[in-house]
């Protein structure tokens, strides 16, 4: 493991942690079109998200922080794919990194924790929808053994343009 990458710890998210996983999703919701929101959250308006993602279960909240300093350096989470019943056993999945600790491999170790503890559910896929482009994003999907299955073209608009979103499928 390299050095850096020990002074990484992943471990679930938890309520102390709501007020800086808001500020990092609001970072993506108000710069880039990696996420369709377009309002920034307030804490409150993202605790029912962050309940949604017991400690156990399929739907999972996971987060690196600096064991030095303690912020969050990024966070992973799967959740339903779709609400009907018959989808039940389909995440969707995401990441979501700090600008600027991509370089440090925090989505890899992230993933790999995820689908770790996801293992023993009763789980038999995993999607996740990539607004292109994104390199960093496709790239780290594949590496997970995701492979692309289609793309949505001009599904949304954000910042005045409209974005393709490519979807990923992994078997669990």
């Amino acid at each position: 493991m390299p050095a850096e990458h020990a002074k990484v710890q992943v471990r679930p998210g938890e309520e102390g942690d709501l007020t800086a996983l808001t500020d990092l999703y609001n970072h993506y919701v108000r710069e880039t079109a990696v996420t369709f929101d377009t309002s920034p959250f307030t804490p409150d308006g993202r605790r029912p998200w962050l309940l949604s993602h017991p400690v156990d279960g399929p739907y999972r909240l996971l987060v690196a922080t600096d064991a030095g300093a303690g912020g969050i350096l990024g966070y992973a989470t799967s959740g339903p794919f779709r609400p009907k019943p018959a989808y039940a056993t389909s995440v969707e999945t995401t990441v979501y990194v700090a600008p600027g600790a991509g370089r440090r491999g925090i989505g890899t170790l992230l993933y790999t924790a995820l689908f770790e503890a996801l293992k023993g559910e009763d789980l038999h896929r995993a999607y996740a929808g990539i607004a292109q482009p994104n390199d960093a994003s496709t790239r780290l999907h594949e590496c997970f053994g995701f492979r692309h299955v289609g793309t949505y073209r001009e599904v949304g608009r954000k910042f005045g343009r409209w974005w393709d979103v490519a979807w990923y499928e992994k078997e669990l």
